[in-house]
């Protein structure tokens, strides 16, 4: 996968290059995407070597609300522990091991991938409890 030019969903089938406006992403994907506020959408996909989860894309204002970040989430989490060992090992088997591993919140460590000017984060942060976090950024 080529996260310099974009991500690529498994099913729906499509690759969403950075930097399109919203616009463009509801005439690309074959999916009902949710309008969940200004600049996000959501949609129910597999990616990541197989794994079936919600995408979230954020488009950024200050720049002409371009694509600039894709969310990776459940819609529930019952087993917090389990969703970020499945995440992480569907990470590894698309990206390869992280650049970076670092002490995180729940016990949990923090990883980091770079690829060419995207990141790829994962990690537990306690908000109003724990909560996990997979994005994928270009910048």
């Amino acid at each position: 996968m080529d996260l310099a030019r974009g991500f690529e969903i498994e099913s729906p089938s499509a690759f969403v290059p950075w930097g399109i406006d919203e616009r463009e992403l509801l005439d690309l994907l074959p999916a009902e995407l949710r309008h969940v506020t200004d600049g996000y959408y959501t949609m129910r996909c597999t990616s990541l070597t197989g794994l079936e989860h919600m995408l979230g894309f954020h488009f950024d204002p200050r720049i002409d609300g371009r694509l600039v970040e894709l969310e990776f989430f459940r819609r529930a989490y019952p087993d917090l522990a389990a969703s970020f060992d499945e995440f992480q090992r569907h990470l590894e088997l698309t990206f390869g091991p992280p650049d970076e591993s670092l002490p995180g919140d729940e016990g949990m460590l923090s990883y980091r991938w770079l690829r060419g000017p995207a990141q790829i984060r994962h990690f537990v942060f306690d908000r109003f409890g724990p909560e996990e976090h997979v994005r994928i950024a270009r910048y």
